[in-house]
């Protein structure tokens, strides 16, 4: 089983000068914790530990247990802001989790099933790369899979065909929006026009 956790410190010294220092002399990344009863809550986590977490691709739609100064919670990630370059996390955005309570978060797709429609000559363009989905925090997946093993050459696998896991909704289709998730299409240039 994978540990899912984080250690941080309260962080009093606030502002954009102050999340310079911290990510250029102590390597911390400056983050604030939402949501719940509480008041939102600025700390400062250890950049390593931050990038030794998201390593994990499951860390982005999973349950963490974030220590600030000894007292232990439960957070999903709800934003990271990186670097535009190096790539590593400058800020990151919590929300906590309350036990009952409905969130959303942002799941990533696993893709499966592709050599099927690839041997009946098409070529797959996957739409998006993750899902948001709302349900309780008991219910939040790893992933969503979609299977693409009986998707016919022309066709668009849309959010509506995705089965999704007991208790789990999609947002996007909550909202009247049946998003595109991926597509079968014919290969762009037929094969005797390449030979050629």
């Amino acid at each position: 089983m994978n540990d899912f956790t984080l250690n941080a410190e309260v962080r009093s010294d606030l502002g954009k000068g102050a999340s310079r220092r911290l990510r250029r002399l102590a390597s911390l990344v400056p983050a604030v914790v939402y949501g719940g009863e509480k008041a939102p809550e600025s700390i400062s986590m250890l950049a390593k530990e931050v990038a030794k977490l998201l390593e994990n691709e499951a860390a982005y739609s999973h349950v963490i247990e974030l220590t600030v100064g000894g007292v232990k919670q439960n957070v999903i990630i709800k934003a990271l802001q990186r670097h535009p370059a190096k790539g590593h996390v400058m800020h990151a955005d919590f929300v906590r989790v309350v036990a009952g309570q409905k969130l959303t978060a942002i799941v990533p797709v696993h893709f499966v099933g592709e050599a099927a429609p690839i041997k009946k000559g098409g070529e797959i363009s996957h739409v998006v790369a993750e899902i948001e989905v709302s349900c309780l925090p008991k219910d939040l997946p790893e992933f969503i899979e979609v299977d693409l093993a009986n998707a016919e050459v022309g066709s668009i696998i849309h959010l509506s065909d995705i089965t999704a896991p007991k208790g789990v909704e999609f947002v996007a289709l909550a909202h009247g929006n049946d998003l595109a998730v991926a597509n079968v299409h014919a290969p762009r240039v037929a094969p005797e026009e390449a030979a050629e």
